[in-house]
């Protein structure tokens, strides 16, 4: 029997946004990448095609938004075959009840974050210390407190593969998260990095707002293993990606993304690491 699925009792809407809010971006010609207010969710699938997969669950309070993108993209009762979550972080699951409920589909994630998911276990704590930038300094406000999905959500497969996304792989990519994963696809080298690294400056309200390029870490004031960050974007880094979408910030391909990553590995104690913050040894 189905336990009952609830948020924390600190999930609530945050009244912040970027000018891509509502913008979609076609990554591949199956990979579509929808801005809702400051975080990004994918649907892997073509367009007007039955079979299909959404990636991440939004801001709290957006699923409406989530559910037009995908009757927009899919046509009208949409249903994708699954959910997959590159981790638990209230931005990336801030929908996921509503759209259970809608579609009546699993929803995937790994191992080591079932536990944010099924009620057992908060994340740390934000660190508003990590920067001057005023998302930082609102971090302690964002809900934090673990959503519980009960039957609803299980592990990914230990063999790598993705449930229903052929030719994807799910590859273990910690730091900011334990069980944070970014999905893989190499027969084009398209990347979901989700927030294993983003493309916009997270800690900041006006670079957040204006959503200009620049390769970052992980947002910092969730981050708290940033050597297990690092390597996570080494490893993303020698799989040499075409494109990637993150979960903050618009996706990069070709030489800007190689070069970008190239920087991010080669900078990262400067571009990524806080100079200070209660997770920075």
């Amino acid at each position: 029997m189905d336990t009952e699925m609830k948020y924390g009792e600190d999930y609530h809407y945050l009244p912040v946004t970027s000018v891509n809010s509502g913008v979609g971006i076609e990554a591949a010609s199956d990979l579509y990448v929808v801005t809702i207010q400051i975080v990004n969710v994918c649907f892997v699938g073509f367009a007007d095609k039955d079979n299909w997969v959404l990636i991440d669950a939004g801001m709290p309070k957006s699923a409406n938004d989530i559910v037009a993108a995908a009757e927009e993209r899919f046509g009208t009762d949409a249903r994708p075959d699954a959910i997959v979550l590159t981790h638990g972080h209230f931005d990336h699951v801030g929908a996921i009840i509503e759209l259970v409920e809608r579609w009546n589909v699993p929803v995937y994630a790994h191992e080591q974050e079932l536990p944010y998911l099924t009620g057992k276990q908060a994340y740390p704590p934000a660190d508003p210390a990590v920067s001057n930038g005023l998302v930082a300094k609102m971090s302690p406000w964002f809900p934090n407190e673990p959503i519980d999905l009960g039957s609803r959500v299980a592990a990914l497969p230990a063999n790598g593969s993705v449930p229903d996304m052929p030719g994807w792989e799910w590859i273990h990519t910690p730091g900011h998260t334990p069980g944070h994963v970014s999905l893989f696809r190499r027969a084009d080298r398209a990347l979901i990095a989700g927030d294993a690294f983003v493309t916009v400056k997270q800690e900041s309200i006006y670079k957040v707002f204006t959503q200009k390029a620049e390769i970052s870490g992980p947002p910092k004031y969730f981050t708290p293993d940033w050597q297990e960050a690092f390597h996570s974007v080494c490893k993303l880094a020698e799989l040499q990606p075409s494109a990637a979408v993150t979960g903050h910030g618009i996706p990069l391909s070709g030489d800007e993304l190689a070069a970008s990553l190239h920087k991010l590995v080669e900078e990262f104690d400067r571009i990524a690491v806080p100079a200070s913050g209660k997770y920075v040894h």
